[in-house]
């Protein structure tokens, strides 16, 4: 997706957005990029970027990739909006039939009429060999 004549690019991004660069022979780690630092454009480069808490509204995170042609000159901008959404288990945590987001005993269980944590049952058989 590099513009025409473009050898190198940089990433600027939000501060919800955690980014890794990741250039070929490297390995998989990746190198957190660091402000102004310039990335070669290599066929076996990878762009990887994340977000580790939940948006407080739509599109509030963003990441920029900006190409520069030979001799650093600015060629184009690419830049995708990010809206990072919260997934959690909420379960009947005290088994009084009502689900609570944040019940305190959500984390743990303890078997027995009076206990507490979700029942989940699994089922854990082959289906289709």
């Amino acid at each position: 997706a590099a513009p025409a004549g473009a050898v190198t690019f940089g990433v600027k991004h939000t501060e919800g957005v955690s980014v890794e660069v990741a250039c070929q022979g490297q390995g998989e780690d990746g190198s957190a990029p660091s402000r102004g630092t310039r990335w070669p454009l290599d066929e076996g480069t990878v762009l990887r970027f994340s977000m580790s808490r939940a948006s407080t509204e739509v599109n509030d995170n963003k990441v920029t990739v900006s190409f520069y042609a030979e001799g650093g000159q600015p060629i184009n901008q690419a830049g995708v909006f990010l809206t990072g959404i919260g997934i959690s288990l909420d379960v009947d945590a005290d088994r009084d039939g009502v689900v609570e987001k944040n019940h305190p005993n959500k984390a743990s269980w303890t078997w027995g009429p009076e206990g507490h944590g979700a029942v989940l049952l699994v089922s854990c058989d082959k289906e289709s060999p």
